[in-house]
């Protein structure tokens, strides 16, 4: 083992720590717990679907007695506050982009116990395939068999949600996977976060927004407890 990579599994422990002890403060203080939006780069609508995360964060403490800050922040992929928050969302239509010092920090991040969900809102899967190649070079998005934890945490799912139909495929759910820990799911052809949305956006029936929130759920608890 070199001294570059001694150094850098130690820097990861002590990021995993500082994840666990803000969760530890806000549990302990009973305080409100923060989650974030990825504020990516390359023009691509990384603000989409804005009452999306919102009505999750209610929608989990409400059902799943979760105690989250109702406002979640943006955050930067570059930004050193990423470590304030167990979990991030990414979704849009377009271009992201991911520079050098963007990929570094986000792998950093993700290694160290963060967590990643991405919400291809139709438009984004060549572009975030590409870029999160730059953050996990050696690894491949698997897609997640249905009796993994993630589908089976408040609520049971053995197909992911539909939202939206766009080439009629069926809904999958990929991983990320870095020493055996899934550190990022991605919804594809499923629109997840179009189905958290505030219901006159879309016009969904309630039973397909019901649906998507507590697969949303699930996505929020697995990330706390992993």
């Amino acid at each position: 083992m070199t001294m570059k990579t001694n150094i850098n599994k130690h820097k990861g422990i002590h990021l995993k720590l500082l994840l666990l002890i803000i969760c530890l403060l806000s549990t302990v203080h009973n305080t409100a717990q923060e989650v974030a939006i990825l504020k990516y780069e390359g023009g691509g609508d990384w603000y989409a679907n804005p009452t999306a995360v919102p009505n999750l964060i209610r929608f989990c403490n409400e059902n799943i007695k979760t105690k989250l800050n109702e406002k979640p922040r943006n955050v930067e992929t570059r930004s050193k506050e990423i470590y304030n928050y167990p979990i991030v969302f990414l979704t849009g239509h377009g271009n992201v982009f991911f520079s050098e010092a963007a990929s570094n920090n986000l792998r950093e991040y993700l290694i160290s116990g963060g967590f990643l969900h991405i919400s291809d809102n139709y438009g984004l899967n060549d572009f975030i395939r590409k870029e999160m190649k730059k953050v996990f070079p050696e690894l491949e998005f698997q897609e997640i068999p249905f009796d993994h934890a993630i589908y089976h945490q408040s609520y049971n799912f053995s197909t992911l949600p539909k939202i939206h139909e766009h080439d009629q495929a069926a809904a999958q759910g990929f991983g990320l996977f870095f020493e055996g820990r899934l550190i990022c799911f991605y919804d594809y052809e499923s629109d997840l976060s179009d189905g958290w949305e505030d219901e006159i956006v879309h016009n969904n029936p309630p039973e397909i927004r019901l649906k998507a929130l507590q697969m949303g759920a699930n996505i929020i608890a697995y990330a706390f407890k992993n």
